[in-house]
C-alpha cells in the first residue's frame, strides 16, 4: 500500500505540471495558403496559463526540401497568435523533432536544417500565458509561402508545466504609448480592417503610463500589414488610416506631425539599433528636402506589447509631405498634364508600372520598369500616363545620347541634378541597396509658364537593409566599407535599378559637383562627431524602452534574425550602437578616399545654405508676401500652392525682389515654391496667412 501511494505522489505532480497534447498532421500546400492542423486541449490541471501552469514547449516533425518558405504561427482558443518561425533555414530539408521552448538559449533562427533539437522561437511563447483558459482548439498555422516544395506535417504537440513564462508587464514609457484594439479581428495584408486606436503622450520628459486616458488620439482607424520581406518578419508593419466614426478619412495631427490621415507604424525588428531609418531620413531633410517624419513609440495590439516602433508619414503627394501639385482625372491637356506625378522602382506588376525603352549600359540585357505611385494605378488617366512616359523616354534619350553633358539639351533639361547628387549621397553613406532598386522615388511637378519642372530624386525611404554588412553580394559583403551601392544590379535581385546613375557618373561636372557637395556636408551634418552624436542621443532616449522590446523580441546576439549579416552579433544593445558608429566611421573614410570628382575649386551652395538667402516677410502675413534674395541668382518664378495642391498663384519673376499681393487669398498654410537662378533651382517655404 505504501508503495502504491508513493507512486501516486509521484506521478500526481508530473501530471498536474506537465501534459501534453498533440496535434492532427497533414499536406502542406504550397499555394500560400494557410494550412491549419488542431489540437483538443482538455482537462488542464488550471484553467488559466500563467507562471504556475502554462505553455512550455511546442514539438513539432517536418518533412520539407525548402524550409525558408514557411511560416508557422500557433493559435490559441481565444484568438492569441504567436509567430513561431518563418524565413529560416534556407535551401536546407526538414524540421526534425524540432522543439521550441523559453528556456533555451538558442535561437532558432541561429541554427540550420533539419533543426534537431530543442531551440528558442522567435516570438516568446509567454504571450500565451496570459491568464486565458488554456482548454479547447489550439491550431497550428503553416504557410508555406513559394511554389513547387510542398511537405507534409508528420507529427506536433504542446507541452504545459510549471514554471512558464509570462508575457511582458508594461506599464509605462518614457515613449509615447500607442495602444490599438481589433476588437476580435484578425489583422492581415489586405484588406484592412476597423480598429480603435488610443495614444497616450505627456510631453517630453514625462512618463506615459498605459492606463492614461489618451491625450493625443483616441478614435477609429483601419489597419493592414504593410511592407514585403519585413511582413514575413515576427514584429509585423502596419499601414494605418485614421477614421471617423462613419469611417471617413479623417486628417489629424498625430505626436506633433501635420494633419493627414495615411501613417504607418514601422517595425524595427531588421534594425537592431533602432537608428537607421531616422538618421537617413533627419540627414536628407538637413540637406534641405521632405523627409518622412516620425516618432519613437511603444506599442500594444489587442492587449500585447509589440515592442518599439516609428509612427511615421506615409510617403504621398500633400502639401507637407511631398509638396507637388495635384493631378486631378480631368486634367489631361496642357500645363495642367506636366504635373505632378510620383514613379518610383519597386515590385511590379503589368497593371501598376511601365516598361522603359532603354537599358541600364551596364547591364543591356535588363528591361527596367517604373511605377506608378501617384496617380495611383486605378487612378492615372491614359493622357497621364502617355506624358509620364513620354517625359521619361526624353530624359533617357538625352541622358544616353553623345551629348548627355550639354547643360542645355542633354540631361539636365529633365533632371534636378542637385536632388540626385544628395540621394546619391545619403544611400551610398549607408550603402543602402533598397534605395537604387525598390523603395526609390522620383517625382515631377507642375510646369511653369516658361520653365518645365524636371524629375527630382527622393524623397528617401526604407534603411533597415542599410548601414551593415549583409550576405548575398559582394558589394554589400565588404568589411572594410567599401562598395557601391548603386551597382546593385551587379547582384542577382528581385528588381533592378534604372542604372542612370552609372551613366551620370560619366559626366565630369556630375562627378566635381558630387565631390564639392559631399565635401561640404562632411564639415557639417555627416560629421562623424555629428553623426555619433545623434546616434548616441537616440540610444539614450531609447535605452529603457529597448530593454522590454528585447525581452519581447530576444534577438540580440543572432545575425540572422532579419537581414543576414556578415559580422558577429553583439548581445548587447550597447555593442549593437557601437557597432553601427564603426560602420559608419569605415564607411566614410572610404567614400572620402572614393569619392568621384575633383573638388578643389567648389563654389556651389547647399540646398539648406541656400534657403537661408531667401527671406519671406511678413510671416505670418495678411496683405503681401514680399520675398527678397541676397545672393547674386535671380528670382525666376514663384509658385504658391494651397493645401489641396492647387497652384493659386504663378509668376515669373527675374528680380531679386518681389511683392505678392495676398489680400484676396483665405487664410491658411501655404506652400511657396521659389525658383532661382539660371539653372531654376527651387526652395520651398511654408507661409501662413491670417
Amino acid at each position: 500500500m505504501k508503495k502504491i501511494t508513493l507512486l501516486l505522489l509521484l506521478v500526481l505532480p508530473l501530471f498536474l505540471f506537465a501534459q501534453s497534447f498533440s496535434g492532427t498532421t497533414g499536406a502542406i500546400t504550397d499555394d500560400n495558403q494557410a494550412n491549419e492542423y488542431s489540437a483538443v486541449v482538455s482537462n488542464l490541471a488550471a484553467t488559466s496559463l500563467n507562471a504556475n501552469l502554462g505553455l512550455v514547449t511546442v514539438c513539432l516533425d517536418i518533412t520539407h526540401t525548402y524550409d525558408s518558405d514557411l511560416v508557422i504561427k500557433l493559435v490559441s482558443p481565444n484568438g492569441t497568435m504567436i509567430t513561431l518561425f518563418s524565413g529560416i533555414g534556407g535551401d536546407g530539408d526538414d524540421f526534425t523533432n524540432t522543439c521550441l521552448s523559453q528556456s533555451s538559449t538558442t535561437s532558432i533562427s541561429s541554427e540550420i536544417a533539419p533543426f534537431t533539437g530543442v531551440f528558442s522561437p522567435q516570438e516568446s511563447l509567454a504571450n500565451m500565458n496570459n491568464n486565458q483558459n488554456g482548454n479547447g482548439v489550439w491550431k497550428l498555422v503553416i504557410v508555406d509561402t513559394y511554389g513547387q516544395d510542398a511537405g507534409f506535417l508528420n507529427s506536433w504537440s504542446l507541452e504545459f508545466a510549471s514554471g512558464a513564462s509570462v508575457p511582458i508587464v508594461f506599464s509605462e514609457s518614457n515613449l509615447p504609448i500607442v495602444v490599438i484594439n481589433t476588437n476580435g479581428q484578425t489583422i492581415v495584408d489586405e484588406p484592412s480592417i476597423s480598429a480603435d486606436m488610443k495614444i497616450i503622450d505627456n510631453g517630453p520628459g514625462i512618463l506615459n503610463h498605459i492606463s492614461d486616458v489618451a491625450n493625443n488620439y483616441n478614435g477609429k482607424i483601419t489597419i493592414e500589414y504593410r511592407g514585403a520581406y519585413s511582413q514575413s518578419l515576427p514584429q509585423k508593419p502596419y499601414k494605418i488610416e485614421t477614421k471617423d466614426a462613419l469611417n471617413v478619412d479623417l486628417n489629424v495631427s498625430v505626436l506633433g506631425m501635420p494633419a493627414e490621415h495615411d501613417w504607418v507604424l514601422v517595425a524595427n525588428y531588421n534594425d537592431k539599433s533602432f537608428v537607421r531609418n531616422t538618421l537617413a531620413y533627419k540627414l536628407f531633410a538637413e540637406m534641405g528636402y521632405y523627409s518622412a517624419r516620425s516618432k519613437y513609440c511603444e506599442v500594444v495590439v489587442n492587449g500585447v506589447y509589440q515592442g518599439i516602433y516609428l509612427f511615421m508619414e506615409k510617403l504621398k503627394r500633400d502639401s507637407n509631405r511631398i509638396a507637388i501639385a495635384k493631378l486631378l482625372p480631368n486634367e489631361n491637356t496642357g500645363i495642367d498634364l506636366t504635373g505632378g506625378y510620383i514613379i518610383k522602382t519597386d515590385y511590379w506588376d503589368d497593371s501598376n508600372s511601365w516598361i522603359l525603352n532603354y537599358h541600364p549600359l551596364d547591364h543591356p540585357d535588363f528591361d527596367i520598369r517604373l511605377v506608378y505611385e501617384y496617380p495611383k494605378p486605378l487612378d492615372i488617366t491614359a493622357p497621364q500616363k502617355t506624358y509620364i512616359q513620354t517625359f521619361v523616354n526624353d530624359l533617357e534619350t538625352a541622358l544616353y545620347s553623345p551629348n548627355f553633358t550639354d547643360p542645355i539639351n542633354g540631361y539636365q533639361k529633365y533632371l534636378d541634378t542637385d536632388s540626385f547628387i544628395d540621394y546619391f549621397i545619403i544611400n551610398e553613406l549607408s550603402r543602402n541597396n533598397d534605395g537604387f532598386k525598390k523603395s526609390c522615388y522620383f517625382n515631377k511637378d507642375k510646369d511653369g509658364l516658361t520653365a518645365n519642372a524636371k524629375l527630382k530624386a527622393g524623397p528617401v525611404w526604407d534603411f533597415d537593409w542599410a548601414w551593415k554588412n549583409l550576405w548575398g553580394c559582394f558589394i554589400f559583403e565588404n568589411t572594410d566599407g567599401s562598395g557601391w551601392a548603386h551597382n546593385v544590379n551587379d547582384c542577382f535581385g528581385d528588381n533592378y535599378s534604372t542604372g542612370w546613375y552609372y551613366r551620370l557618373l560619366q559626366d565630369v561636372a556630375f562627378q566635381n559637383k558630387l565631390r564639392c557637395r559631399w565635401n561640404y556636408f562632411r564639415t557639417s551634418i555627416l560629421s562623424n562627431s555629428v553623426i555619433n552624436s545623434y546616434i548616441d542621443e537616440t540610444a539614450s532616449f531609447l535605452n529603457q524602452a529597448q530593454v522590454r522590446h528585447y525581452e519581447k523580441w530576444p534577438i540580440l546576439g543572432n545575425p540572422n534574425s532579419g537581414a543576414s549579416e556578415v559580422d558577429n552579433d553583439p548581445a548587447t544593445y550597447a555593442g549593437q550602437i557601437q557597432k553601427l558608429k564603426d560602420w559608419i566611421s569605415l564607411r566614410t573614410t572610404w567614400l572620402d578616399a572614393n569619392m568621384p570628382g575633383d573638388g578643389t575649386n567648389c563654389s556651389l551652395t547647399t540646398a539648406n545654405a541656400t534657403m537661408k538667402h531667401f527671406q519671406l516677410a511678413p510671416n505670418p502675413a495678411k496683405d503681401f508676401i514680399q520675398i527678397s534674395n541676397s545672393n547674386s541668382e535671380l528670382i525666376q518664378s514663384v509658385k504658391i500652392y494651397d493645401t489641396t495642391g492647387k497652384v493659386i498663384y504663378l509668376a515669373e519673376i527675374n528680380e531679386n525682389t518681389t511683392t505678392i499681393n495676398v489680400s484676396g487669398f483665405a487664410n491658411g498654410i501655404y506652400n511657396c515654391k521659389i525658383n532661382y537662378g539660371s539653372n531654376k533651382q527651387e526652395v520651398s517655404r511654408l507661409v501662413v496667412l491670417h
